[in-house]
C-alpha cells in the first residue's frame, strides 16, 4: 500500500507563488504516473497536471504556463511549482499515484486559498 504525504500548501496574494509537495512511501511499485488534482467548492475535482514514468507531462488549459509538475524518483516525490497564481486557483489539491492494475492513490489533500 501506498501512503502520501502532501505539504506545501497555504494563503498567498494574486500573482504570487506556491510549491507543493508529495512524498510517496510504503509499497512502491510500477508507478506508472503521479499527478495533482484540485477541487473548488462546489465544484468537481478537476486535473491540474500529470507526469508519466517516461517523464511526459500534461496540464490544464487554465495552468498551461504558470504550473509545472516535476518528480524526484529516486525520492518518490513529485512537484507542483504554481506561479502567477491567481484567485481562481484557490481549491484543495490532491496528490495522486497511477499504478496501473495496483490501483490507485490519493493524499489527504492540502488548501491553497489566493486571495488580495
Amino acid at each position: 500500500q501506498v501512503r502520501l504525504v502532501e505539504s506545501g500548501g497555504g494563503s498567498v496574494q494574486p500573482g504570487g507563488s506556491l510549491r507543493l509537495s508529495c512524498a510517496a512511501s510504503g509499497i512502491i511499485r510500477s508507478i506508472y504516473a503521479m499527478g495533482w488534482y484540485r477541487q473548488a467548492p462546489g465544484k468537481e475535482r478537476e486535473l491540474v497536471a500529470t507526469i508519466r514514468i517516461d517523464k511526459s507531462t500534461n496540464y490544464a488549459d487554465s495552468v498551461k504556463g504558470r504550473f509545472t509538475i516535476s518528480r524526484n524518483k529516486a525520492q518518490n516525490t513529485v512537484y507542483l511549482q504554481m506561479n502567477s497564481l491567481k484567485p481562481e486557483d484557490t481549491a484543495v489539491y490532491y496528490c495522486n499515484v497511477n499504478q496501473g492494475q495496483l490501483g490507485t492513490t490519493w493524499g489527504q489533500g492540502t488548501q491553497v486559498t489566493v486571495s488580495s
